[in-house]
């Protein structure tokens, strides 16, 4: 278990344990000067602990700057959450990812695509959550999330109630939820713990979802589990 969050948070701030990567191998110098010169500008406002002690909440106008406004939890690469920039200019999209290598790999797209409509925030979606006013979200996307196999584990998933809870709060009635997947026993998880935080499952037959969205693009943790024969969920709730 890595636990940066919980090290830095000053006292009173809710123990909240963190299981996964934070860092990887060594960044490439290019990566590192994204980081530097560009993630501050693309915060969604005063969301961590250390700017925020007293978790005041956002401004809601200025959080989505006068747009629609959705939210990529854990974007690995950034593939997907560039691609809804690109496709949806007068959205604004906020994306959580605490495992920083990734973060890196999305400044250079980001500055290669040249998309101005996302915002960043480097670490816990639950920071985001606590700040955040209620019913603000439009869209949400948890895209292969880490799977944690090990049954002893399934508590560290996102689908669970410390997680769902507060995304129920922040989002608004008849917002969408996307939940994609390559492990049957997460989507037993998914349907069995997201109706019980307010949403309510879409599908009305096998093909909606086994069937990818209109505007899916493949991400590499698809990729992976096609070439390892893992058959594909795509799961869509709406917020009721």
């Amino acid at each position: 278990m890595s636990d940066r969050s919980n090290q830095k948070r000053p006292k009173g701030a809710p123990q909240r344990n963190f299981y996964g990567r934070f860092k990887g191998p060594g960044l490439a110098p290019a990566q590192q000067r994204y980081l530097d010169e560009d993630l501050a500008q693309l915060s969604p406002g005063p969301v961590s602990w250390e700017e925020n002690p007293d978790r005041t909440p956002l401004d809601a106008q200025t959080l989505s700057g006068g747009k629609e406004l959705w939210l990529e939890i854990g974007f690995g690469g950034g593939e997907h959450l560039i691609h809804q920039a690109q496709q949806n200019p007068d959205v604004r999209i906020i994306g959580a990812e605490p495992y920083i290598n990734g973060v890196a790999m999305l400044l250079g797209k980001i500055r290669r695509s040249g998309v101005e409509n996302l915002k960043i925030y480097p670490n816990d979606a639950r920071d985001i959550f606590d700040v955040m006013p209620d019913a603000v979200i439009s869209k949400a996307f948890l895209l292969y999330p880490d799977p944690w196999p090990k049954k002893r584990h399934h508590r560290r998933r996102f689908v669970t109630p410390d997680h769902l809870e507060p995304l129920a709060r922040v989002m608004k009635r008849g917002a969408e939820f996307r939940v994609a997947t390559d492990i049957g026993d997460y989507v037993r998880q998914a349907l069995q713990e997201i109706p019980k935080a307010g949403f309510e499952w879409q599908a009305t037959c096998a093909a909606d979802w086994q069937t990818p969205w209109d505007d899916w693009i493949s991400t590499r943790y698809e990729q992976k589990a096609i070439r390892e024969g893992r058959p594909q969920h795509y799961l869509t709730f709406r917020r009721v």
